[in-house]
């Protein structure tokens, strides 16, 4: 994956401190540059009084580690939407990849858990990467163990190469982890033993079937290496990635984020925004397009 510049919206708090470590550790690795970016709204009165040229000063005093590693940033003092602003400096200076915290005070205390987060996510031009407040302070470059969450409704899932290309150039363990949702909504699930037999029957050779299918399709899109491992697990798919990651001790999850309609906007609620707020490690979403493959600008991968 080619990295050459990364912008990375701050509002000052702890947890975007904790962002600004994971950028420069990132830019340090990748040799690339950041953006640092200060967005002050209308709402702010507060910060609306203070010159942007002290906030530019502040902007540039919180990302003063990246000197110590030889890494360059550019400081952006803005007015205005975060959503846009975000946007379009991303747009603009034709970003590799958006570090961002997923809890804030201040101008971006709204910014990852509501609205501006959601479409930060699904309109971005580059893949996004969060980093909660549970995630150690301390960043260790390369990544050591990578989870991605494939979802093989799509027919190009763009977040398998993007994992697969991280993973082989840190030498990082992948597991690519695929979850079925099987056709009941409300737990428990029905006990097979308990059904009438032929249901039983059908129930199980259903599970089998569909299992197969997956192990198949997981082993064709990486492969076979000894660092990659595929998993099928059955439940909640963001239930079922965070558990995963935990167990794993994972270091960065991988996942996909749709953008073409009402029933991508449900699949971000559902999962990817589930795992963006509870995870307690770093989380890269790939925003897909129609054809399943990257965003034009993000595709230079090694």
């Amino acid at each position: 994956m080619k990295i050459t510049r990364i912008l990375c919206p701050t509002d000052f708090s702890q947890t975007s401190a904790h962002a600004v470590d994971q950028a420069i550790a990132l830019a340090g690795y990748y040799k690339a540059g950041i953006t640092a970016l200060h967005v002050v709204t209308p709402v702010e009165p507060a910060l609306d009084a203070m010159p942007l040229d002290a906030l530019r000063q502040e902007t540039a005093r919180f990302f003063g580690a990246a000197a110590e590693t030889n890494v360059a940033v550019e400081v952006l003092v803005e007015v205005g939407s975060p959503i846009r602003h975000i946007l379009d400096c991303a747009s603009r200076m034709s970003a590799s990849l958006i570090v961002m915290g997923t809890h804030g005070t201040g101008g971006f205390e709204h910014l990852v858990l509501g609205s501006v987060a959601e479409r930060v996510l699904r309109k971005a031009p580059c893949p996004v990467l969060t980093v909660p407040p549970r995630v150690r302070t301390d960043v260790h470059l390369p990544f050591t163990r990578i989870l991605c969450a494939v979802d093989l409704s799509v027919a190009q899932p763009a977040e398998v190469p993007f994992a697969a290309s991280l993973a082989g150039e840190s030498g990082a363990h992948l597991t690519l982890l695929h979850v079925l949702e099987w056709p009941w909504h409300e737990p428990p699930a029905p006990d097979i033993d308990a059904l009438a037999p032929e249901q039983g029957f059908a129930l199980a050779a259903f599970r089998r079937d569909a299992e197969e299918r997956a192990r198949k399709r997981l082993a064709s899109l990486v492969p076979t290496q000894p660092f990659v491992t595929r998993e099928i697990r059955s439940g909640k798919p963001y239930e079922q990635i965070l558990d995963v990651a935990a167990k794993e001790h994972t270091d960065l999850i991988v996942v996909g984020v749709g953008g073409r309609g009402l029933i991508d906007m449900a699949l971000l609620g559902s999962t990817a925004n589930h795992v963006v707020r509870s995870a307690t490690c770093p989380v890269l979403t790939l925003r897909r397009t129609v054809s399943g493959s990257p965003p034009q600008g993000q595709g230079s991968q090694s």
